[in-house]
């Protein structure tokens, strides 16, 4: 496996870090990976996926969003759209640099994200999703009692996972202002759901309630006792089994080149 290091500005120009990793050989084709709300490229579900989908011949493109990770920015300033914009920012790179992603992977936060940015990336043939919520708003359960902090004072400190992250108003209007299962109505993509019956972070229902909304070409695969990081070696790399044998029914046969 072959993995490089690249740049490429956001959504309002800061710098963001992006790796991407590639087969020794042509790859069959390109994805673009979008990771969890405050996680970052490196977490053990994205680089473990990324691992296996190389080793079946994929090149996979994952970067930090705006204000996470070694990406610029501030996180205050950031919300769900634009994560969705910072996506089509990394596909423009992705197209100028190699070849644009014929497949979007989005896990948690990140799932709804890809489901936003399909429609914006022509190229894309394929959409996965990996314990996303069926709508955006499914975040402010995760900001618990703070949510009503953060109306108050527009701006309010929030611990996610040990640690602080600062939450503007305006990220909670966006959420509230988005509606992804209307787009998944007109997604034009195969469409592939993967969800843990178990997931505690988001329940199972938001898998049925996406599955519902999607037009055919669609699959569902349960990830069974996964939990919702995929924390444990085989569900990642039984994720990207499954992701790269079903992707490779909606890309072209031939390698990119």
């Amino acid at each position: 496996m072959k993995t490089e290091k690249m740049q490429f500005p956001g959504h309002g120009g800061d710098t963001l870090a992006a790796r991407l990793d590639a087969p020794d050989t042509t790859p069959h084709a390109y994805a673009l990976f979008a990771h969890c709300f405050t996680c970052g490229m490196d977490i053990m579900a994205a680089s473990r996926i990324s691992a296996s989908l190389v080793e079946r011949g994929f090149a996979v493109l994952r970067f930090d969003f705006t204000g996470l990770g070694m990406s610029e920015g501030e996180f205050a300033n950031t919300n769900f759209s634009s994560n969705v914009a910072d996506l089509v920012k990394a596909a423009d790179h992705l197209r100028a640099e190699r070849e644009a992603p014929r497949l979007l992977i989005g896990h948690s936060l990140g799932g709804a994200a890809v489901l936003a940015a399909a429609s914006k990336i022509e190229e894309v043939r394929a959409v996965a999703t990996i314990g996303s919520p069926a709508e955006p708003i499914h975040v402010k359960k995760q900001l618990g009692d703070t949510v009503e902090q953060i109306r108050e004072h527009g701006e309010y400190e929030v611990d996610l996972g040990g640690r602080p992250f600062r939450i503007q108003k305006q990220f909670l209007e966006d959420l509230a202002e988005t509606t992804i299962r209307d787009r998944v109505r007109d997604l034009r993509k195969a469409l592939l759901v993967m969800h843990s019956p178990i997931d505690a972070t988001v329940d199972i229902d938001n898998a049925r309630k996406l599955f519902d909304a999607a037009r055919h070409p669609k699959s569902f695969v349960s990830l069974d006792d996964a939990d919702h990081l995929l924390r444990k070696r085989r569900d990642a790399e039984y994720a990207a089994a499954v992701l790269a044998a079903w992707a490779a029914r909606y890309l072209p046969e031939t390698p990119a080149s």
